[in-house]
């Protein structure tokens, strides 16, 4: 079995890409209270900073700051995972790998992170989360899709309210 090393840079921001196991499911949209209850628990217990995010169907993107002198990130995503599985219930599809290790296979185990690197890269990323929904044609404006973090920075001033427009 493969050792993944993911790197550890306290104080980091990070783009983090989460999946659901079954990639036709809109269980995170449709259940997106339970998941706003399971986000909100691991953040009050593991603080940081949201600076931008978005829930489709079936994934979700996120920008987290973390604080200073802390570098885990893979433990917030890691919880934050599995208090959504706990809420949901068995809904999930599940081989008998999960089981073994106690899953219930609602998501990829692995998830996508990348270190921040500069600021033309946090913007890029950002853009890349708020375009997300109109890149998989779910809407047309950003603006038009409710689970994210782009009505937030167009009140704080970030963006015009029509950023982003104009799907593929």
């Amino acid at each position: 079995m493969p050792n993944y090393r993911r790197p550890k840079v306290p104080g980091a921001t990070w783009f983090l890409t989460m999946a659901l196991a079954d990639r036709t499911s809109d269980l995170l949209v449709r259940r997106i209270d339970l998941l706003r209850v399971a986000f909100q628990g691991m953040r009050r217990r593991h603080p940081f900073e949201v600076v931008a995010m978005v829930v489709l169907p079936d994934h979700l993107h996120a920008v987290w700051s973390l604080p200073q002198g802390d570098s885990d990130y893979s433990l917030r995503v890691g919880q934050m995972k599995g208090a959504f599985s706990h809420a949901v219930g068995e809904q999930g599809w599940c081989r008998a790998s999960h089981g073994q290790r106690r899953e219930r296979g609602i998501w990829q185990r692995r998830f996508w992170e990348h270190l921040i690197r500069d600021e033309r890269d946090l913007r890029a990323h950002i853009d890349y989360v708020h375009r997300n929904p109109v890149k998989h044609g779910l809407v047309a404006q950003c603006a038009d899709w409710p689970h994210s973090t782009f009505a937030r920075q167009v009140a704080r001033g970030d963006f015009g309210p029509d950023h982003g427009g104009e799907g593929p």
